[in-house]
């Protein structure tokens, strides 16, 4: 008898790190549910990966599409418990916090956190909550970013979205120890993904009376060039394949390029003079003593 393959659920699969989970776990045998938004996305990876991938068509806000993605898989798996989730979907939202609208912050914490929260609720009986299913316990992989330790001027959205998801993935991995069931969180600083590619296209007319303008220019220039010059979406996926493969991984990895300068220095310093540098460099000078 053939042995099974190991299986997992991929989301926000159509490009960058997810993509790059799916090349990954399918290069090592696995048998993944890549969940996309578009029809074009999905032939797209059964093109790359054939029979390997089972494209899930589901946006995280949509409560229906991932109900029926979760009835899909579960049928898939004929009686078996799903082996992996990693949790990828996102958007980053910027702006000035005093200026934005609230619509846009409330678009933020539906993709990057509720959506987060519908997923996991719907796949965590597949990962072995749900006791009639035969199979070891899965392992969730909860995508956050350095912004989910630290903050950043107009990334405020994004960075809320990443410490919420920070600490969800903390109080779930205390409750579903009871059913084996881990949870890794994976933190990247600057990752070459479509998320942060086309920052220098980024239309930042709305404040071009914002007292925070230039300032704001100033950040989308900078995370243009950083998000290419960040390490590739493969590093990613490596440390994903970890946290599912190691029999003791982490709670959390930080994957940061120049990981002192840029992680580790900013942890030592006081949060003044941290405060003091960044806000120097964005040219954001106090006009009001």
């Amino acid at each position: 008898m053939s042995k099974q393959p190991k299986t997992a659920v991929v989301t926000g699969a159509s490009t960058g790190i997810g993509y790059a989970c799916v090349e990954k776990l399918t290069g090592k045998g696995w048998q993944v549910f890549a969940a996309v938004r578009k029809d074009e996305d999905a032939k797209r990876l059964t093109d790359a990966f054939g029979d390997k991938v089972t494209p899930l068509l589901m946006d995280v806000t949509d409560p229906a599409a991932i109900d029926a993605a979760a009835v899909k898989v579960r049928k898939a798996l004929n009686g078996r418990t799903l082996n992996g989730l990693v949790n990828n979907a996102g958007v980053a939202v910027a702006g000035p916090l005093l200026e934005l609208p609230i619509e846009d912050f409330e678009r933020q914490m539906a993709i990057n956190v509720t959506g987060q929260v519908r997923v996991t609720q719907a796949f965590g009986p597949l990962l072995g909550a749900d006791l009639s299913l035969e199979g070891p316990p899965g392992r969730i992989v909860m995508m956050s970013s350095m912004a989910g330790e630290m903050g950043a001027p107009f990334l405020a959205p994004y960075a809320a979205s990443k410490h919420a998801l920070e600490g969800i993935s903390k109080s779930l991995r205390r409750e579903l120890n009871v059913f084996g069931i881990q949870v890794v969180v994976i933190g990247p600083g600057a990752v070459a993904t479509p998320i942060w590619a086309k920052s220098d296209e980024v239309d930042v007319s709305a404040y071009e009376n914002s007292i925070f303008y230039d300032a704001l220019v100033r950040l989308r220039n900078y995370m243009s060039k950083s998000g290419p010059e960040g390490f590739p979406p493969s590093k990613i996926a490596d440390r994903v394949f970890r946290a599912f493969s190691d029999a003791k991984p982490r709670f959390r990895y930080a994957i940061v390029p120049q990981r002192f300068m840029n992680w580790s220095l900013p942890r030592m310093l006081p949060a003044r003079k941290v405060d003091e540098i960044v806000t120097k460099r964005l040219g954001l000078h106090r006009v009001r003593k």
